[in-house]
């Protein structure tokens, strides 16, 4: 069966090749002239029909308004979609009203009535019988031909009355029963060429007037219409494929033959329809019966986003009905849409929120709209209170459908609302989010307090604007303050925080009914307290109604005591901070009676504690001690740095000691309620002995003390430098007194002024202003006295050898320095400890060193694991095991050297042992090669030698027999061996090790008494 076929042919008369183009990829329509012809093959005959483009984009500009099929197909006239009737000829008429027994019963008489005419004109003309016969054929054969063509015109007749049928009747209301009818009335089939090419054109002339232009939207009923005229015709699928497929071929052809851009873009809207359509016409089977990859050179993912980008389009449409009063049935009919549409569950879920989105979008705009407008009404602030609700209440309606028992049947993507990837997703549109979040949350507080609801509210609005939980509560915070504030100010000054029984349980209650925190309550109590005490400290101090005023806040604010001080002094500390760093830049010469004054006013007029008012003026004054003290250390000599010490102690005992003393008010003039006890710091006692021991200690004991006024020692650097810094300053101080004052004269000469003891006075309160306690002082003194000791007792001591007449030294020097006596034996013996494990350690490595020796020091109490390293120990250990084995006499003592000698030299006897199994095996192979060398020397008495200490390698690691070369040499050896009348237990060893048999060991032993056997041989013999 031969369909309509898409030819393509050239306007001039060479032949070109068809030409198929991608209207997806190629946007520029071709400039080719083409023409269409459909042709039927009947009686090798073709028949032209000129093609008749019926796609949406020629129709009528004007798309349906109803969506239902009746009103679609009424609403464009049969005639414009099929065309009008066909007439028939006179010939088609007269078979039209024939039916199929009248013709059969016609076609018989004609044929027989030609073949009886001819049969009596033949025998008329001819006369005989071949004549009639042959008369009869002819007049026959033209009566068959005559009914061949009557019944031959019956298809096309059918096709015409099905066309005419078809033409004249409500596309909507066409049965399958009536296109089956008109085929039985004809006796056609309807897969007759004929018959089956009008159904194609019928159905193809129906799908093209249903398919909207390019420009405009599918209404989603499109292939339910389809498909319902499909089967009233009862056009099968492959055929009705190739319908659409045509449909697309003349798209295709417009697009070629359109120069304009956005005629072109239409053509391709167009085209995508056809394929969406399609797919929803045929299904799965779709993949198989509309090649548009091959016929259009389309890829599947073109075909993808063709039928994608009409789904969302359906689908959208769908979603425009939805409004935020959503029903449950509004989302099962949507998710019905979705599956009709064949759109995914992600695409549909990612469109439902975004739908849900521009909702509250539009709700927003509104609000910041109102917001921002310069005539804002209280009207105004209530629609925006008013549009949030809505967005809150369509938010909670979602969560309610999320969890409904049908939610499997709602359509994808019921949640709460988001505003992620939207119009306010961005830190620019944040800032107006922000702004509303503010005003509800001061709405929600409007009436002084703030409802369970409003919290729950507030919590959905801060995840539906994206805020961060840090930045809401900032904002609530922000909000809930300024209300706090006014609450608490009206309470203060209606008297109600006064009146309260309890001032805690009345703010913390103010605390919940603002849901506020109550940290940032306590810390609002302190700014207004702090606000407070800073206004009456103004004028310099503070007078005692100001003070009564602070502590009545403080108790109605519940303000701990401790919190109190704490601003006191911050802020009182400021100004008195200031007063005494005026009095210190006073100097020595300008500390005078007013600035006393003023420092007396203020520490009592600002009521700061003694402790707070001596820590403030402490910060100062430690700053100029660290000024004194950086000098001292950039001083070029001892003598500059102690100068700058010196002159550190005097502004103390001038400066800082007045100083502390009219903080203290122990001036008359001031009231004696100002003076409050500070606590004294522990000091650690000393020995009256210690301060004794030492000649420079004596000069600064306490009770030395007497002349003066003491310095204060209340303000000291013991926290503002390290332990060895302040030591090594006191040190400094220490040498200068010793010393004395070192003056450079012209020529490179020095003078040096030796000082008396008052410059210990100074010594003393160095060390007080250094907070050094008096157990350090001790040590510093000690350790400059062993300093010195040590530094001449080395070069005495040089050799480590302690002498009479070196005794007689140390003793003169230490009395010089006037060190106690058992520190200066413990420095002397550290010193010829130290002298005597380096000559211990140079002689072990020498090997100057026996274990007798070691023995004998051991017993003088020298402790030779402290002096000797335990490697060198080790390596005397293996070399006094080497002696022994290679001591010639055969012995081995496993008790010595398995137990006392590692004992005397502190090494571990398992590792012991094994050095000795390791030595042993080397020396019992190295004994025998020893042995057989003396032996070819004629060296009797060292063979014997060399044999008892392979005896002796043999006791400490019992050894298998030995192989030679020369059996003979062996036998030598225990003959030689024999001769030095050893014990018979060596002798048998010996036997053993040499494997000497029995046989050949009694014979050597019976030539044990001869003289040494002559050789009859020659030495040619003892060639090795």
């Amino acid at each position: 069966m031969n369909h309509s076929i898409l030819l393509t042919q050239q306007s001039s008369s060479s032949p070109h090749h068809t030409i198929l183009l991608n209207p997806f990829l190629n946007p520029k329509p071709l400039k080719s002239s083409t023409k269409f012809i459909t042709f039927n093959r009947r009686r090798n005959t073709y028949k032209f029909r000129s093609p008749v483009v019926r796609c949406s984009s020629s129709l009528s500009s004007s798309p349906p308004s109803s969506s239902s099929s009746g009103d679609q197909v009424s609403s464009v006239s049969t005639t414009d979609v099929f065309g009008g009737k066909k007439e028939l000829s006179a010939f088609q008429a007269l078979v039209d009203s024939m039916s199929p027994a009248v013709r059969l019963a016609s076609s018989v008489v004609v044929v027989a009535g030609a073949v009886a005419a001819g049969y009596g004109l033949g025998l008329r003309i001819g006369g005989n019988k071949n004549a009639s016969i042959g008369g009869a054929v002819v007049l026959g054969a033209a009566g068959a031909g005559a009914v061949y063509v009557l019944n031959s015109s019956v298809p096309e007749i059918a096709a015409v009355s099905l066309h005419n049928y078809v033409a004249g009747s409500d596309p909507g209301a066409l049965k399958k029963e009536d296109i089956e009818s008109i085929a039985t009335r004809y006796g056609v089939s309807k897969q007759d060429e004929a018959f089956n090419a009008e159904l194609c054109d019928i159905y193809c002339r129906y799908v093209t007037s249903v398919l909207p232009s390019g420009g405009e939207d599918l209404k989603g009923d499109e292939a339910d219409i389809i498909i319902k005229f499909k089967n009233s015709l009862g056009i099968d699928d492959p055929d009705a494929a190739a319908m659409h497929m045509e449909i697309g071929r003349r798209i295709f052809r417009q697009r070629l033959e359109t120069g304009d851009r956005e005629a072109d873009a239409e053509q391709r809207r167009a085209f995508q329809k056809l394929i969406y359509v399609s797919t929803l016409v045929f299904g799965e089977a779709s993949g198989f019966l509309l090649p548009w990859k091959r016929v259009f050179k389309v890829t599947d993912s073109q075909v993808e986003v063709a039928i994608r980008d009409n789904a969302q389009r359906l689908y959208a449409s769908k979603l425009n009905f939805i409004g935020q009063d959503i029903h449950p049935e509004d989302l099962i009919s949507l998710r019905d849409a979705q599956l009709q549409c064949r759109l995914s569950d992600e695409l549909a879920e990612d469109m439902f929120r975004e739908h849900t989105r521009k909702l509250v979008e539009a709700n927003i705009s509104t609000s910041v709209n109102v917001l921002k407008s310069r005539t804002r009404t209280a009207r105004d602030a209530k629609l925006i209170v008013e549009e949030l609700d809505k967005i809150l209440a369509f938010n909670n309606l979602l969560v309610s459908l999320k969890n409904h028992p049908d939610a499997s049947r709602f359509a994808r993507g019921v949640g709460p609302v988001s505003l992620i990837g939207g119009e306010y997703d961005g830190d620019k549109k944040m800032d107006d989010l922000k702004l509303l979040y503010r005003a509800y949350v001061a709405d929600s507080l409007s009436g002084g307090r703030i409802e369970k609801e409003k919290l729950s509210a507030l919590s959905q609005l801060r995840n539906i604007f994206g805020l961060g939980k840090r930045e809401a509560e900032s904002i609530a915070m922000e909000v809930t303050s300024k209300v706090y504030r006014k609450r608490l100010a009206e309470s203060v000054t209606g008297g109600a925080l006064e009146a309260a029984d309890s001032k805690a349980a009345f703010l913390q209650n103010l605390c919940e009914e603002l849901n506020f925190d109550t940290e940032k309550a306590i810390e609002i109590h302190e700014a207004i307290y702090r606000q407070n005490l800073q206004q009456y400290v103004n004028d310099g101090e503070l007078s005692d109604d100001e003070v009564k005023s602070l502590e009545r806040l403080q108790v109605m604010l519940c303000i701990p005591k401790q919190t109190v001080e704490k601003i006191h002094e911050e802020i009182c500390g400021a100004l008195f901070e200031k007063v005494v760093k005026e009095a210190i830049a006073a100097g020595v010469d300008g500390y005078d009676a007013d600035v006393k004054q003023s420092v007396r006013k203020a520490a009592y007029g600002l009521r700061l504690t003694r402790g707070v008012a001596i820590s403030i003026a402490g910060k100062a004054v430690r700053k100029i001690f660290i000024s004194y003290v950086q000098r001292s250390r950039a001083s070029g000599s001892r003598t500059e740095a102690a100068r700058e010490l010196k002159k550190m102690i005097a502004f103390n005992n001038l400066v800082v000691t007045e100083l502390l003393s009219d903080i203290k008010g122990e001036s008359a003039e001031t009231p004696e309620d100002a003076v409050i006890d500070v606590e004294a710091k522990p000091v650690e006692e000393v020995d009256d002995d210690e301060w004794e021991s030492l000649q420079t200690l004596r000069k600064v004991k306490p009770a030395r003390l007497t002349t003066g006024k003491p310095g204060q020692t209340e303000i000291t650097l013991k926290d503002d430098l390290p332990d060895r810094d302040r030591t090594d300053l006191y040190k400094t101080y220490l040498l200068y007194c010793l010393t004395g004052e070192v003056t450079r004269v012209p020529f490179g000469a020095q003078i040096t002024t030796k000082k008396d003891d008052s410059e210990y006075v100074f010594l003393k309160q160095l060390g007080g202003i250094l907070g050094l306690t008096d157990k350090e002082i001790v040590e510093v003194h000690r350790s400059l006295a062993e300093q010195a000791f040590r530094q001449q007792a080395e070069v005495i001591l040089a050799d480590g050898q302690l002498t009479k007449a070196r005794v007689a030294q140390l003793n003169e020097l230490q009395r010089q320095v006037g060190l106690p006596s058992e520190h200066a034996q413990k420095i002397i013996k550290n010193i010829t400890s130290t002298k005597m494990a380096a000559a211990l350690e140079t002689a072990v490595g020498q090997g100057r060193l026996s274990i007798r020796e070691i023995r004998e020091l051991k017993g003088s109490g020298i402790e030779l694991d402290v002096m000797v390293s335990q490697s060198l120990r080790q390596n005397l250990y293996k070399k006094t095991v080497d002696d022994i084995f290679s001591s010639g006499t055969g012995e081995f003592d496993e008790v010595e050297v398995y137990e006392k000698i590692p004992e005397d030299l502190s090494i571990d006897a398992g590792k012991a042992r094994d050095v000795v199994h390791e030595l042993a095996r080397t020396r019992l192979s190295n004994s025998l090669i020893q042995a057989v060398s003396l032996l070819r020397q004629r060296n009797t008495s060292g063979v014997v030698s060399s044999l008892n200490d392979l005896l002796a390698c043999d006791k400490a690691v019992p050894a298998s027999p030995l192989s030679w070369e020369v059996p003979e040499e062996l036998a030598d050896l225990f003959s030689i061996y024999i001769k030095s009348d050893p014990a018979s237990e060596n002798l048998s060893r010996l036997q053993y090790l040499l494997n000497i048999d029995d046989a050949t060991a009694e014979a050597l032993k019976e030539m044990k008494d001869r003289a040494e056997p002559v050789k009859e041989t020659s030495e040619e013999e003892f060639v090795f």
